[in-house]
């Protein structure tokens, strides 16, 4: 969970395979395994524990006095779990435990992310806990295996005990098999060295083991908090908005400028306004991004571009500024995006278009984390792409489209199917303007066939209210209905045959299911198709 450190892998020339960076994507899948993993096992450990409070107490042996947890036979099993270190840090890890994992289900994520957000971070009191878990000495081991090997035979302790020779020993000294031993009997050599049966020559001792948990968790734990400590120092700077826009739909677009902020397309910030909430802090997608030094660097999304067109996409930039403009699309859809919205309007009830400068002093502080890296990076790295959104999931293509229509000569994609899924035709119109003027500019450059848009409507209702002629270039792309995929994954993979086809989705899970299952399945055409999911770590 390490974002930075994704985000310098995936965009570091040292991991050049396309393959091993889609791994990196599914970083939030790990992190969930592990966690299930440790939900199950930690059952085990606390069933085996609970089996082991009520042994101790009940077969309380006194020749083995270091081995018992218990004091006395009988001892109440409830001390053992509530009295001692091992067992008070056990009961308290297990209900932080219960916590995060119930609070991590998707029901309540969706419900009340604040559960979610403030239960999780008590990671930190697992680990404190754990460490301190093993410090009460309940694990031994044996100091002297040497003098007193597993499985040995210890004569005193036999005669003590009244015990029957056994029948080796009677073998090696069959004058001496009815009568006692002497007390430190002399042991033949032969006897010592037999394979079966060794004999013991003193009482086995027991020591705790020194704690060890603090070596395995302390590497990962440091890192994850120096990364921490370097997101907070990078992000203690509040940004400037710049300007805040109310589009249909209750979404909100929100416009700002960093110092030496840098971005790429597909990337995600992270936002934090402590006027909403002190801790709380949301991913969204960057929408828009203009960098300040558009060149610096060698990111493999520039390698292939001429000077002349990088300076194109820069048109914009001053070449000495050093601020990057950025924005992000919000669905004002929980408690936290309403409070952010009416922070951020004037008048709640009015629809603010571009607020002016002088009431720019309003605006609450708002911190910006990151950029973190995500799959949609990838979306310029093959040559031909399959771009499907749900809703206000077009906003991780929206930073993409933004690119292209900057300049999309110096990318290795030659080709983009941009399917477009919405319950209502105003939603459309978050980004059509930016559609219109990408159309445009591929059909002036003679490349009408660059990009192929598709949007689906999947409610008819005020159909009427369609598009006008400002955007004439949309009507023809607006279909009725859903998407028929296997129809769509056909067409596809015949016009782009033995080709590998990166299809990218960020919707409802439904749609997401689907497309997998198609990116899957084999053609007839040698089309290869690679899946990629958005998902925030």
């Amino acid at each position: 969970m390490c974002r930075v450190l994704l985000a310098f892998l995936r965009g570091s020339q040292k991991v050049a395979s396309k393959k091993t960076r889609r791994l990196l994507d599914k970083s939030k899948t790990f992190h969930v395994t592990c966690g299930v993993t440790i939900c199950i096992f930690s059952v085990l450990h606390v069933a085996a524990h609970l089996v082991n409070a009520l042994n101790f107490s009940e077969n309380y042996n006194e020749e083995f006095v270091t081995l018992n947890a218990a004091n006395y036979r009988g001892e109440d099993p409830r001390k053992l779990l509530f009295a001692t270190i091992p067992g008070l840090t056990g009961v308290i890890m297990v209900l932080v435990l219960f916590l995060m994992c119930t609070a991590s289900t998707y029901a309540i994520r969706v419900s009340n992310y604040d559960i979610f957000w403030y239960t999780h971070n008590l990671f930190f009191v697992f680990y404190m806990l754990l460490m301190l878990h093993v410090s009460g000495g309940v694990l031994k081991y044996q100091t002297n295996l040497v003098e007193h090997p597993p499985g040995c035979f210890n004569p005193n302790k036999t005669l003590r005990q009244n015990l029957t020779v056994p029948k080796a020993f009677g073998e090696l000294f069959p004058d001496y098999t009815t009568e006692p031993f002497p007390e430190d009997p002399p042991v033949p050599e032969p006897f010592v060295q037999n394979s079966f049966t060794r004999v013991c020559s003193e009482e086995p001792k027991f020591q705790s083991h020194f704690p060890e948990t603090w070596f395995w968790i302390s590497g990962p734990l440091c890192l994850y908090c120096v990364e921490r400590l370097y997101r907070y120092i990078r992000s203690n700077k509040p940004v400037t908005i710049t300007s805040v826009i109310s589009h249909p739909s209750n979404v909100l677009e929100v416009r700002m400028v960093k110092d030496d902020f840098e971005a790429r397309p597909g990337q995600y910030v992270i936002l934090h306004c402590p006027r909403v909430s002190a801790l709380e802090s949301h991913p969204f997608t960057l929408t828009m991004v203009r960098n300040s030094f558009p060149f610096r660097g060698k990111h493999q999304l520039y390698e292939n571009c001429q000077l002349e067109d990088i300076q194109e996409s820069s048109l914009l930039n001053c070449p000495t500024d050093t601020k990057a403009t950025f924005g992000v699309h919000l669905k004002v859809v929980g408690d936290w995006t309403e409070r952010f919205r009416d922070l951020l309007l004037l008048h709640s009830n009015q629809d603010t278009e571009i607020l002016p400068i002088f009431q720019q002093r309003r605006y609450p502080k708002l911190y910006v984390d990151g950029p973190f890296g995500s799959p949609f990076e990838e979306s310029l790295n093959y040559e031909v792409s399959l771009c499907v959104a749900g809703g206000i999931g077009v906003t991780p293509f929206a930073s993409v489209l933004n690119t292209l229509l900057d300049g999309w000569k110096c990318y290795k994609l030659r080709r983009l199917y941009f399917i477009w899924v919405c319950r209502d035709i105003e939603s459309f119109r978050w980004f059509a303007d930016l559609l219109c003027m990408l159309h445009n500019k591929l059909w002036q450059e003679n490349r009408p066939d660059y990009i192929n848009i598709q949007l689906y409507l999947s409610q008819t209702d005020g159909i009427q209210k369609i598009i006008g002629e400002k955007y004439q270039a949309l009507n023809s792309r607006l279909l009725i209905g859903r998407p028929r995929w296997k129809l769509l994954f056909d067409d596809i993979a015949k016009c782009n045959r033995r080709k590998t086809i990166g299809v990218f989705c960020c919707g409802p899970n439904k749609i997401s299911k689907i497309l997998h299952k198609l990116s899957n399945s084999s053609n007839s055409y040698g089309t290869r198709f690679e899946y990629n999911k958005e998902s925030f770590s």
